[in-house]
C-alpha cells in the first residue's frame, strides 16, 4: 500500500496560484457562453477547475496538495473592512426598511432550510439531527458554523457529524456560486427590469474619477491601504477586548465596524477616503478570497456520501430558489434591486456572504449598480444571519434528543 504524501503550498505561492486561477476563470468566462451569459464568477469558474486537478492528482499520484491560508483569512478582513467604508450612516438609513424586511425573511427560509433537512434526515432513515446539518447549520452558517456545531453533535453522540457538516458546506458553497446569478438573469429578463438611472449616472461619476493621474492617484492608494490597515489591526484589538468580556464576534464583523465608525467619522475632520480605491481593494480582496476558498476544497472527502449529500443539496436548492422567487423578489419590491439581492441572497443561504457578493458583483457588471443590494445583503449576511441562524437552530434542537 503507497504511503501518502502531502506538499503544503506556502502563502505567497497560494497567492500567486489564486491569481493564475482568476485569470483561468475570466478566460473560459469569455470563451464559454453559459458561464457568460448565467453571470458565474471566475473565481467559482477556476476554482471549481483547480479544486478538481487536486483532487485528480490526489487520486492518482497519491499526493496531497494542502494550502496555507494565512493571505486568504486576511483577505477576507480586508474584504469586509471595505464594506464598512463604504456603508454611510445616511445610507444606512435609507436602506433601513429594506434591511429590515430581508432580515424577517432569512429568519423564516431558516425554518424552511432546516425543516426540509430534517425531514430528509427522517426519510434516510438517520437521526433528524443530522438534518440540521443538512440545513442551515452547513448552508447558511458555512464551514465555520459545521465545525463548531459538528464538534458539539459528536460530543452528543452524533458520529461524523463534523465531515458530513463540511461536506454540506462546501458542495454549498459551489451551488451558491453557479445558481444565484442564473436566477437574476431570469429575474430581470423576465420581467424587464433596468437599474435606477441616478445610481448609474452616480456609478459613471465615481468611474470618471478614477484616474486623477499622478500623484494624487498615488495619494488615494496609499490612504486606502493604510485605512484598511488601521481596520483590520483596531478591528483585531476590538475583538480581542469582546472575546475578554465574553462576547464572541467573527472577526470581519468587528473590522467592517470599524471601517463604518471611520468612514462616517471622516466626514467630520475633512478626511476623503476615495470610494472608488477603496472597491477595487474590495473587488481583488473578493476575488483572491472566492479563488482560494474554493481551489482548496477537499473534494475526494466527499465522495463516500455523495449520493445523500446530492439529493440533500438539490432539495435545499429548490427551497432556497421558490423562497427567492416568490418571496425575496417581491417583498423586496420587484424591481432591478430586488433581482440583485435575489442573487445575493442565494449566495447567504447556501453559501457564504462573499458567495453573495460575488453573485450580485457578477450580475451588476452586465445590467449596472445596485447600491441598494450592496448595502442590504453584506450586512444580512455579515451580522444578522448568524445571530437568526443561532437561535433557529437552537430551536430545532430543543425539539431532539441525541
Amino acid at each position: 500500500m503507497e504511503t501518502l504524501t502531502q506538499y503544503e503550498m506556502q502563502p505567497l505561492h497560494v497567492l500567486m496560484l489564486s491569481i493564475l486561477v482568476l485569470y483561468l476563470g475570466f478566460y473560459l468566462n469569455r470563451k464559454i457562453r453559459f458561464l457568460s451569459e448565467f453571470y458565474i464568477p471566475p473565481a467559482v469558474t477556476g476554482g471549481l477547475i483547480c479544486s478538481i486537478i487536486v483532487a485528480v492528482i490526489y487520486g492518482a499520484a497519491d499526493l496531497e496538495i494542502a494550502f496555507d491560508m494565512q493571505i486568504r483569512d486576511l483577505l477576507l478582513l480586508v474584504f469586509f473592512s471595505t464594506i464598512g467604508l463604504t456603508a454611510k450612516l445616511r445610507t444606512l438609513a435609507a436602506g433601513g426598511k429594506a434591511l429590515a424586511i430581508l432580515v424577517v425573511v432569512a429568519a423564516v427560509f431558516l425554518l424552511f432550510q432546516n425543516t426540509t433537512g430534517v425531514l430528509l434526515a427522517m426519510a434516510f432513515d438517520a437521526h433528524p439531527a443530522y438534518g440540521l446539518m443538512g440545513g442551515s447549520i452547513s448552508f447558511a452558517g458555512g464551514h465555520g458554523t459545521a465545525i463548531a456545531w459538528g464538534a458539539e453533535a459528536e460530543a452528543a453522540g452524533l458520529a461524523g457529524a463534523s465531515a458530513i457538516g463540511l461536506a454540506f458546506a462546501t458542495f454549498g458553497l459551489i451551488a451558491g456560486g453557479l445558481l444565484g446569478g442564473p436566477i437574476a438573469r431570469w429575474l430581470i429578463q423576465s420581467n424587464r427590469l433596468e437599474p435606477d438611472a441616478a445610481a448609474e449616472v452616480a456609478a459613471v461619476e465615481e468611474g470618471g474619477a478614477t484616474s486623477d493621474g499622478g500623484a494624487g492617484e498615488l495619494f488615494n492608494i496609499l490612504t486606502a491601504i493604510l485605512v484598511l490597515a488601521v481596520c483590520v489591526a483596531l478591528g483585531d484589538s476590538v475583538n480581542r477586548f469582546l472575546f475578554e468580556k465574553g462576547v464572541l464576534l467573527p472577526g470581519f464583523l468587528t473590522a467592517m465596524f470599524v471601517g463604518i465608525v471611520i468612514t462616517n467619522f471622516s466626514e467630520y475632520v475633512d478626511f476623503e477616503i476615495h470610494p472608488v480605491t477603496i472597491d477595487k481593494f474590495g473587488e481583488v480582496a473578493l476575488n483572491l478570497f472566492l479563488a482560494m476558498s474554493l481551489m482548496s476544497m477537499k473534494l475526494w472527502s466527499l465522495a463516500t456520501a455523495a449520493g445523500p449529500i446530492l439529493v440533500v443539496l438539490m432539495a435545499q436548492m429548490l427551497v432556497i430558489t421558490l423562497v427567492v422567487v416568490f418571496v425575496v423578489f417581491r417583498v423586496m419590491g420587484r424591481d432591478y434591486d430586488a433581482s440583485v439581492i435575489s442573487a445575493g441572497f442565494v449566495g447567504l443561504g447556501l453559501g457564504a456572504t462573499p458567495i453573495a457578493i460575488a453573485n450580485m458583483d457578477a450580475v451588476t457588471r452586465r445590467f449596472g449598480p445596485s447600491p441598494k443590494a450592496f448595502l442590504v445583503v453584506p450586512l444580512v449576511g455579515a451580522f444578522f444571519i448568524d445571530i437568526l441562524n443561532a437561535l433557529v437552530i437552537k430551536f430545532f434542537v430543543g425539539f431532539m434528543t441525541f
